[in-house]
């Protein structure tokens, strides 16, 4: 079982749902089995949410572009692959989710500073502590977990939990 604050989910509900009334673009990155995550979240946001009067959600993962990823970590740094694809992806009125096990790796915490300093809502989807993520992202979802594996199973099951509860508000008629 994970332990996360309603509040935190609340907020980031009402962070993606009012993304898409806007047609404002959510943005994925993760590494390892967070880059997985962060594409199957992307994948869910896009096709479990569809809905006639909401319409759709914009995402990209950028997590799925390999090509371009490893372009970018070759030239600019490691540190820079997903620094670079924010960059080119959001726009201040977007979204960023940030997807880090530890909360300290740096190319998400690069990601992350960008996409905040330029006034995008950004989600941290953490473990453990939280890291260094804690103080970048505006909505903080951290599962208090003992390994790696039980963060990242937490991280889907946040996946699941966003997506369903979007599809009862919208089946509900509640405006974003």
């Amino acid at each position: 079982m994970i332990e996360v604050p309603g509040q935190a989910i609340d907020y980031g509900v009402a962070a993606l749902r009012h993304a898409r009334s806007m047609d404002d673009t959510v943005v994925f990155a993760g590494n390892g089995g967070s880059a997985s995550t962060a594409s199957h979240f992307a994948a869910d946001l896009a096709k479990n949410t569809t809905h006639p009067v909401q319409g759709r959600f914009r995402t990209v993962c950028l997590s799925d572009n390999i090509a371009l990823f490893s372009a970018w970590s070759n030239d600019e740094g490691y540190e820079n692959g997903f620094l670079e694809g924010v960059k080119t992806h959001l726009r201040p009125i977007d979204v960023f989710v940030a997807i880090s096990g530890s909360g300290n790796s740096e190319n998400i915490l690069r990601a992350a500073r960008f996409a905040r300093d330029i006034g995008c809502t950004v989600i941290g989807l953490t473990g453990f502590d939280g890291g260094k993520l804690l103080s970048i992202a505006s909505i903080n979802l951290t599962v208090p977990a003992a390994t790696i594996e039980e963060a990242e199973d937490g991280h889907l099951i946040l996946n699941h939990a966003f997506c369903t509860a979007i599809r009862h508000l919208d089946q509900a008629g509640v405006p974003a």
